[in-house]
C-alpha cells in the first residue's frame, strides 16, 4: 500500500465469500451464497446495483427465452423473484425504482454486506489462494480490505485477472485453434464493442434540438447501419440503438473513456439526423436521457478447467456437470461496430443457437487460481460462445449456481474445484431453489414420493412431482385448479413436515422483462393466473385444520416452514389476480 493511503481510513473486513462487481450477475450471486448461510462482502463501484440492467445503462435482461420468442424458456429462481417483485413495485417501469428494487433485494438479505462506491485496486494473494482485495471508496474516502474463503469476479472487465495472475484471454481465437466455423481464421484482438443508449419520448407537442458542435452530422440514412429501415418513425427511440457501438478494434479497458467520448459524438448524431435531417416522423419526440457510461459487451475472459465453445453449443451443452444454462443466438457484433456499414459488413450476425443449451460448472472457477470464482460476460467460454452467453438472463443463471456451489464449498470446507465430485448435490440444490438446469430433473424426498395425492377436481396430479417445474414443449408438467380447488398429500403415517414448497403459476409463457426497447415494453402488472390468496391446511388426528392463509402473494416460489407431525398437508386455491384458473408446477414437501 502506498505511503499516501496512510492518510486516509482503513477498514479490514473478513467473511466467507468476497464478490466483486454488482452487476446482475454479482448481485445473484451474493444473495444466492448469503441464503445458503455464508457471510458475503459485494464489493461495487457504482452507487447503483444492476451494472448493465442498471438506470445508469437501463440495458433489458434477454435470456434463453429471446423475449419470449421461445415461451417458457426464462430464467427462473432468483431472477424470477426479482423481475416479479418489479411488476410489484414498479408498474411505471422507472428504472430509478428498479435501482430500489436491486438495493431492497440486498438490504433484506441476510449474511450481505454490501460497499458501493468502492472500486477493487489491489489483491494479496498467498501462493496460488487469493487471501485478500483492497479497495478504495470514493464517497468515504476510505480503504477497505477484505480477507475471505472464496472470492468471485463478477466486474465483467475481470479486474482480479490481473491482479491475482488468473489465466484469462482477451480478443477472438482462431478458427485454426478452436475448429469453429464462425471464429476467424486467426486469432486477433477484435471483441465485441461498448454501446451507449438514448430515451427520447413523444411529448405531443413539437420538440425542437440543436447538436452540439463536437457531435458527429449524417446527413444521409445510408450512412448508418440499416439505412433508413433502422431508425425512422419511432422504431426503438424509447431506449435507443445497440448497434451505436465502438471499442472491438480498441482496448475495451483501457481505451473505455475514448469511446464513450466517440459514442456520445455519434448518439448525438443519430438523434440530430432523426430529427433535422428528412422527416422520421420526429417532430414531437425529445431527449430525455443519454448513458454517460457505456454499456460493454466483451473483455477479458478467464480461463477455467472447461473453456465453452461454439460446438458445445450447438450440440446442446450436454454435459454431466450442467449448472446453468443459455438459448440467446451466437449474436457476434463486427468489431468494427457502428463503423462496419463503411466497409459494407453488418454490425452483427445472429448464428443460429439451441434453446436450451447446458453450461458446465468447470467453466464457473480459475484453472491456477484456487479460490477464484466467476459468472457474468467473463466466464471460461470462447468469443463465439460468449456471443451467446453474455447475455445477462444468461449470466444470472450461471450466478445462481456459482454462489450456490460457494456456499457449498464453504460449508463443506471444500475448494471451488472439489464442488465437481459433488455436482448432483449441486444441481439438486439449484433445482430446489427454483432454477432449471436442461436435461436435468428434480428429485424429491420419500416424503413426497410415497405420499398418496389428492384433487378436488378431475385432472391429474402427478405433474407436480414429476421433476420438471416447467412447461417443456406441449407438456405442461403442472396440475391445473380452478378457484376453490385443492391438492393434498395424505401420509402413510403421522410424519414430521419441515416445509411445504409450491411453484406456482407465473405465466411462464409471458414476458416479464423490464424493457423499453420494445413496443409492448412487456407486463406492468402481476400476471393475472398467479394466485394472490391461498391457503396452507395440515391433518391432525384425521382433521383438517388452517396452518397459513397467504394473502398479497405475487411470488412463483412460495417456501412455507411447518415443523409439525402431521398426517396429510393440502394446498386450496382461492383468488388469482383475474385468471378463473391457475396451474401448480411443482408442490413438495420435506
Amino acid at each position: 500500500m502506498s505511503f499516501s493511503s496512510k492518510k486516509f481510513p482503513h477498514v479490514a473486513l473478513e467473511a466467507d465469500f468476497c464478490v466483486v462487481g454488482g452487476g446482475m450477475a454479482g448481485l445473484v450471486a451474493s444473495i444466492a451464497a448469503a441464503r445458503h448461510g455464508v457471510s458475503v462482502v459485494l464489493m461495487h463501484d457504482r452507487p447503483v446495483l444492476g451494472g448493465n440492467a442498471s438506470s445508469e445503462c437501463r440495458i433489458h435482461i434477454c435470456g434463453a427465452d429471446r423475449h419470449n420468442q421461445i415461451p417458457n424458456m426464462r430464467e427462473t429462481g432468483i431472477l424470477e423473484e426479482i423481475r416479479l417483485e418489479n411488476l410489484r413495485c414498479n408498474p411505471n417501469r422507472n428504472y430509478s425504482v428498479w435501482d430500489l428494487v436491486l438495493y431492497d433485494m440486498v438490504q433484506r438479505t441476510k449474511n450481505l454486506k454490501i460497499l458501493l462506491n468502492c472500486s477493487c485496486i489491489d489483491a494479496v494473494m498467498n501462493n496460488d489462494l487469493i487471501k485478500s482485495v483492497s479497495g478504495w471508496q470514493t464517497t468515504t474516502q476510505t480503504h477497505y480490505t477484505v480477507r475471505a474463503k472464496i472470492f468471485a469476479d463478477c466486474s465483467g472487465d475481470s479486474v482480479l485477472a490481473t491482479l491475482t495472475g488468473a489465466k484469462h484471454r482477451m480478443g477472438r481465437e482462431g478458427r485454426n485453434e478452436t475448429g469453429e466455423t464462425i471464429a476467424p481464421k486467426k486469432a486477433d484482438s477484435g471483441t465485441m464493442g461498448m454501446t451507449c443508449l438514448f430515451q427520447a419520448r413523444n411529448f405531443g407537442t413539437p420538440q425542437t434540438f440543436e447538436s452540439p458542435e463536437w457531435a458527429y452530422k449524417y446527413l444521409r440514412d445510408e450512412d448508418l447501419p440499416y439505412g433508413g429501415r433502422g431508425h425512422s418513425h419511432g422504431g426503438w427511440w424509447g431506449l435507443g440503438y445497440w448497434w451505436v457501438e465502438l471499442g472491438g478494434m480498441h482496448h475495451a479497458i483501457h481505451d473505455t473513456e475514448l469511446m464513450r467520448r466517440e459514442l456520445l459524438k455519434i448518439v448525438l448524431g443519430v438523434w440530430d439526423h432523426i430529427k433535422n435531417q428528412g422527416d422520421h416522423g420526429a417532430e414531437s419526440w425529445g431527449l430525455e436521457w443519454l448513458q454517460f457510461l457505456p454499456g460493454k459487451r466483451e473483455s477479458r475472459r478467464y480461463i477455467g478447467d472447461y473453456v465453452l465453445t461454439q460446438q458445445d453449443i450447438e450440440q446442446g451443452g450436454n454435459f454431466a456437470d450442467t449448472v446453468a444454462y443459455g438459448g440467446w443466438t451466437m449474436d457476434d457484433h463486427h468489431p468494427a461496430g457502428f463503423e462496419a456499414v463503411k466497409i459494407g459488413a453488418p454490425p452483427t450476425i445472429f448464428h443460429l443457437a439451441p434453446s436450451p443449451y447446458g453450461i458446465p460448472y468447470r467453466s464457473l472457477y480459475s484453472c491456477n487460481v484456487g479460490n477464484l470464482m466467476f459468472a457474468g460476460r467473463n466466464v471460461s467460454v470462447t468469443h463465439v460462445a460468449l456471443s451467446s452467453t453474455r447475455v445477462m438472463g444468461t449470466c444470472i443463471s450461471m450466478a445462481q449456481a456459482m454462489g450456490t456451489a460457494v456456499a457449498m464449498a464453504v460449508n463443506h470446507s471444500l475448494t471451488p474445484r472439489e464442488i465437481s465430485v459433488h455436482i448432483s448435490e449441486l444441481q439438486q440444490t439449484l433445482l430446489l431453489d427454483d432454477c432449471y438446469l436442461p436435461r436435468i430433473p428434480q428429485k424429491f424426498s420419500s416424503l413426497t414420493t410415497e405420499a398418496k395425492l389428492k384433487v378436488s377436481n378431475s385432472v391429474d396430479p402427478e405433474p407436480v412431482r414429476d421433476g420438471w417445474n416447467r412447461p417443456i414443449g406441449d407438456v405442461s408438467h403442472a396440475w391445473t385448479a380452478q378457484l376453490g380447488d385443492s391438492i393434498a398429500y395424505l401420509f402413510d403415517k403421522p410424519s414430521h413436515l419441515t416445509e411445504v414448497r409450491l411453484l406456482l403459476d407465473t405465466a411462464m409463457d409471458k414476458d416479464l422483462a423490464l424493457s423499453l426497447h420494445y413496443k409492448d415494453h412487456g407486463m406492468t402488472h402481476i400476471p393475472e393466473e398467479t394466485p394472490r390468496k391461498f391457503r396452507i391446511d395440515v391433518m391432525q388426528d384425521g382433521e383438517w385444520n388452517e396452518f397459513r392463509l397467504m394473502d398479497n402473494n405475487y411470488q412463483r416460489q412460495v417456501c412455507i416452514f411447518v415443523g409439525k407431525v402431521v398426517e396429510g398437508v393440502r394446498y386450496t386455491l382461492i383468488e388469482t389476480y383475474g385468471a378463473k384458473s391457475s396451474r401448480v408446477y411443482g408442490f413438495f414437501v420435506r
